[in-house]
């Protein structure tokens, strides 16, 4: 889980990144992208009963975390995120929903290229993606499936 500080939480400022920011669609996910002066780069996801039942919508959101956690280190300062959960992520794996996320942040440009320094200040070429990132066995991923 990401750090208050980088979490998008406020509902005045979701509905404002959804209503006045810009949008990149996915078949499992939009991002929605507005600046922010804050300096850093918070995310948020929301999930509507569209996408299924309780359980259905926490396994998205779950997914999502999953999929965003690796790739926040790169993402560009100055950016409040919006992910929102399309119904078809319902069926998606993990590697999936990973792939959607960084074709999102790449397609919105504030994926930081990786030539560029992070900020922890170190090169970003050698980051992986949690798809990468995550043992490919049935028993390390069997419980986002």
């Amino acid at each position: 889980m990401l750090q208050k500080e980088y979490r998008l939480s406020k509902d005045v400022r979701i509905r404002a990144v959804r209503g006045q920011g810009r949008s990149w669609a996915h078949p499992l996910l939009v991002l929605y992208a507005l600046p922010n002066d804050l300096g850093l780069a918070r995310v948020g996801m929301s999930t509507s009963k569209r996408v299924g039942s309780a359980v259905v919508r926490n396994r998205a959101k779950r997914l999502i975390r999953e999929a965003i956690r690796p790739l926040h280190p790169q993402i560009e300062t100055g950016w409040d995120l919006l992910l929102v959960a399309r119904s078809s992520i319902a069926a998606a794996s993990l590697a999936e929903v990973s792939t959607a996320v960084v074709q999102l942040l790449r397609r919105s440009r504030t994926l930081a290229s990786a030539t560029s320094k992070s900020r922890a200040g170190g090169s970003t070429a050698g980051m992986e993606t949690a798809a990468q990132a995550r043992p490919t066995s049935e028993g390390a991923e069997g419980r986002f499936r």
